[in-house]
């Protein structure tokens, strides 16, 4: 599974904010990246080949980032 969830940062642990389908104890792999980072990576693409919707956006950032 493959999957961009967002999580808040509060008394040194992250707490995701929605619900994800793991098994107890399945380790999983997490990078960090601020909103605002995000956002200004967004501002700088927007539009350039039409519009998207932000699902498939973290999608395509994902899969370029693996490669």
């Amino acid at each position: 599974m493959s999957k961009v969830v967002r999580a808040r940062y509060e008394k040194g642990a992250l707490r995701l904010l929605e619900p994800v389908q793991l098994k107890e104890g399945e380790e999983v792999l997490i990078r960090i990246e601020s909103l605002e980072d995000r956002k200004k990576i967004v501002e700088k693409f927007y539009g350039k080949r039409g519009s998207a919707p932000k699902e498939l956006l973290d999608e395509f950032m994902l899969e370029a980032e693996a490669q």
